[in-house]
């Protein structure tokens, strides 16, 4: 009857494995749909873990949590002081922290025509062979009259479709907008009945898995929680730290652009790895357009800094919360950067760490059973 009952499992299985397999494109289209439907609720989601960092540290501030004020209202207190944090950030973002960005960006554009100009003088004092660099352009035989109509013609059929593109465009905005709107109602649902929703997860597991699999899942959520929320806090406190001391160093050394480049290190420094380096890149190339011996010295400069960091401020800010060595570190921005760019770079380090612990604890486990048994064996023998 097992047997029987076993085939009738691989039958089935293998009748669904068909059936996917034959109609892949139209379940594959239907996925897509689905999860378009519910992108609002991921954002809303991530809204919501990360208020929930802010709701948490609000909530036990002594002043609230020694009050007499009810439960429900401590909570509203606590969105809504979360929600004012929140803004408050975004509002010095958008105004102190985006504007230096620009101007910085907008310096190092127009620092390429000089440096290109200079470039161009300096190999025109080399006996270098540009009579065969002529002739290879020439050899080209490319028809400028020609290319220059052919791009009139493309933007003048690009201008006839301007109102269309404008009228797509500004449905893509209310769309994002709407959509947005609905991911915070959403968070803002999920903040004020966390506790319900815990709830009602855990009556699910309880009563659909086996109590050594729900204990199993719950000591993985909590340890993917752990090190998600350490890292969000850790990673903004110390690109903080890092732009500051950045700015103040550069003021003291009185190094040109100290503003700007202070506030792009802090920005890069959210980005483990590359961002040190993209940064330091970004800031040589701005001071080496006003002078190129101060170039020198940022950088060296930089690798102080650098040191500094990773030896005294991200082993007490961030590193004891990730616990992942550095070449699992540099693995996951790779893979993370090629997934999902700036995103996937942000988010791949602490799932990393994630993995990590728990395969390390798994680890740990499994040679202790193997160990007590060997010693079981040995003692019996």
């Amino acid at each position: 009857m097992i047997r029987n009952r076993k085939n009738w499992h691989y039958l089935i299985g293998g009748a669904l494995l068909l059936l996917l397999l034959k109609y892949s494109d139209s379940i594959f289209q239907i996925g897509q749909l689905f999860l378009s439907i519910l992108v609002p609720m991921f954002i809303g989601c991530a809204i919501a873990y990360v208020l929930n960092v802010l709701v948490v540290k609000v909530e036990t501030l002594p002043i609230l949590k020694k009050s007499i004020i009810p439960g429900s209202y401590k909570r509203l207190i606590s969105v809504l002081g979360a929600i004012v944090m929140f803004l408050l950030v975004i509002i010095m973002v958008v105004q102190i922290v985006l504007p230096q960005l620009v101007e910085a960006f907008g310096v190092v554009l127009k620092g390429i025509p000089p440096m290109l100009e200079q470039t161009a003088a300096w190999l025109a004092t080399q006996k270098l062979p540009v009579p065969e660099l002529q002739q290879w352009f020439s050899d080209l035989n490319i028809n400028w009259p020609q290319l220059v109509q052919k791009a009139i013609t493309y933007l003048s059929s690009g201008v006839s479709n301007l109102f269309s593109a404008t009228v797509t465009a500004l449905g893509s905005i209310g769309g994002i907008v709407m959509q947005m709107v609905v991911s915070f109602i959403f968070a803002l649902y999920l903040l004020f009945g966390k506790e319900k929703l815990g709830y009602q997860f855990g009556s699910l597991m309880e009563v659909y898995l086996r109590e050594s699999t729900t204990n199993r899942l719950l000591y993985a959520l909590n340890i993917a929680h752990d090190t998600f929320t350490k890292f969000i806090v850790g990673q903004c406190t110390e690109a903080v730290i890092i732009g500051v001391l950045c700015t103040l160093g550069m003021m003291l050394f009185r190094f040109p652009y100290a503003t700007m480049i202070g506030t792009l290190i802090g920005a890069t420094a959210l980005l483990p790895i590359v961002g040190a380096y993209l940064g330091a890149a970004i800031g040589a190339f701005m001071i080496l357009t006003v002078n190129p011996l101060q170039a020198v010295a940022f950088l060296v400069f930089i690798v102080v800094l650098q040191q500094l960091e990773g030896n005294l401020i991200y082993p007490r800010v961030v590193g004891s919360s990730i616990g992942l060595p550095g070449i699992w570190v540099l693995v996951a921005v790779t893979v993370g950067g090629g997934i999902g760019g700036i995103v996937g770079m942000l988010l791949a380090v602490p799932t990393a760490a994630t993995v990590y612990k728990l395969l390390k604890q798994d680890v740990v486990q499994r040679k202790q059973r193997i160990d007590r048994k060997k010693s079981s064996n040995q003692n019996a023998s």
